[in-house]
């Protein structure tokens, strides 16, 4: 293929990655509006949150033997169209059991697209060129965050909360304003819908098809000493970088700001600013990530997360005593968003998926993607715990302290895999056998 084209089925993958930012960060939004009228429990609005993610690691499950089975085309498919029945479902769901469950459609949906988009655009690009063409799945999930809470801020700010049109149209954005910021997600599905059937089918996977081999083989596969230890390096990175802070900001950014004493709307737009910062600087890691190296990346965004949540932490435990302002926090918030965004977040996906062989990688990325998945609905569930129970500030410092095993297992474990082959990836973990 051209490199015009190249870029262009790339951009069609990476669309998925809009879709799984949106999903992911909406729910930031509605949290407390949802909780106040189902009249939910500290614990129900975890499940509220995390209810998604249940159908994530479901679909992680699957993404990667149904992608092997079915090819990287039609997988994004299905997970396209789980997305539309999760966002009309959920601006349409008539209690909140089945807005949980039209929440775990759609998470199965993200669950797919999180595994087949990155492992598709991997396998159409070239070895000099693939770390930024991979980010360019991560600049999409910025990019949903971002539409996300742009979306939030303009439903609430032009919702008439006290309305009583019991028209669907008027409780989607005025009295049940949350309809609306979920079913909004229609509009960048359908675009990702249409235009999967303009681009081809993997060519590595249709070089490999007429030789694959049966599950059992793959699983056989797997646990060969050198495949196996990147599959649990994989898993160990994927699951740590849940862990040190990122997605408790997403998806209680808003409720952290008003508790920090900024209004709704005023969190609201802070939660914007972090959105923007955070699609900013994956810009600028997707021009670099090629030429600066995966590992240096991560050494230099991690060192600087770990000095932000440190002083987030400070600010929550001591920030009276230090006459320490809601300033200092969304200056050291923006500043831990952007050594995520140029660091872990965009640097994972891209080593996932091109850590693994050709004939396992479906089945590989799947393990890993359950890893992360995991590790993310266990931080959904406990964070709104945490903040209540241990405190903002100790959240915080824990935060910081679980950086510190991720570092030691990108500096003893993961190889430097910029400017090298799939091929010579490869290579590099069967040598470890």
């Amino acid at each position: 293929m051209s490199s015009g084209r190249i870029l262009f089925v790339a951009a069609v993958a990476a669309l998925g990655g809009i879709l799984f930012g949106y999903d992911t960060a909406v729910i930031s939004g509605t949290t407390r509006i949802v909780a106040d009228q189902f009249s939910l429990s500290e614990l129900s609005k975890g499940w509220y949150v995390g209810c998604a993610l249940i159908g994530s690691i479901l679909g992680v499950s699957i993404a990667g033997m149904l992608s092997d089975f079915l090819g990287r085309k039609k997988t994004m498919l299905i997970s396209a169209i789980m997305f539309s029945v999760s966002a009309i479902g959920c601006a349409v769901c008539w209690d909140f059991a089945s807005l949980v469950v039209f929440r775990i459609i759609g998470g199965f949906g993200i669950g797919v697209v999180s595994i087949v988009s990155p492992v598709y655009i991997s396998e159409v690009s070239p070895a000099e060129r693939r770390g930024t063409m991979v980010s360019m799945y991560q600049l999409a999930v910025t990019m949903g965050f971002l539409l996300a809470y742009l979306v939030n801020y303009l439903v609430l700010t032009g919702a008439d909360t006290e309305s009583s049109d019991s028209a669907l149209m008027g409780r989607m954005f005025d009295s049940e304003y949350w309809r609306g910021m979920l079913g909004m997600e229609t509009i960048p599905d359908l675009l990702f819908l249409i235009l999967i059937f303009f681009i081809p089918e993997s060519p590595r996977w249709l070089l490999v098809r007429g030789q694959r081999q049966d599950n059992k083989e793959e699983w056989k596969a797997l646990r060969e000493p050198g495949i196996l230890k990147a599959v649990l390096v994989g898993a160990a990175i994927a699951i740590l970088g849940q862990f040190m802070g990122v997605n408790a900001v997403l998806y209680y950014g808003p409720e952290i700001f008003q508790d920090a004493g900024l209004s709704s709307e005023g969190s609201m737009f802070s939660t914007i600013l972090v959105g923007a910062v955070n699609m900013g600087t994956t810009v600028i890691a997707l021009l670099i990530i090629d030429k600066v190296g995966r590992k240096q990346l991560v050494w230099w965004g991690v060192g600087g997360m770990i000095i932000c949540l440190v002083a987030i932490g400070t600010y929550f435990l001591w920030g009276n005593a230090l006459g320490l302002g809601t300033t200092f926090l969304l200056v050291f918030f923006l500043l831990y968003v952007f050594c995520t965004a140029i660091s872990i977040s965009a640097v994972v996906f891209v080593l996932l998926s091109e850590m693994y062989p050709n004939r396992v990688r479906g089945l590989a990325m799947s393990i890993a993607g359950l890893a992360l998945w995991i590790g993310t609905y266990l931080i959904g569930q406990l964070t709104p715990w945490m903040l209540g129970t241990l405190s903002p500030g100790v959240t915080f410092f824990l935060f910081a302290f679980m950086c510190l095993p991720y570092l030691y297992i990108m500096y003893k474990h993961i190889p430097e895999t910029t400017g090298k082959t799939l091929e010579e990836i490869e290579s590099y973990w069967k040598s470890k056998n």
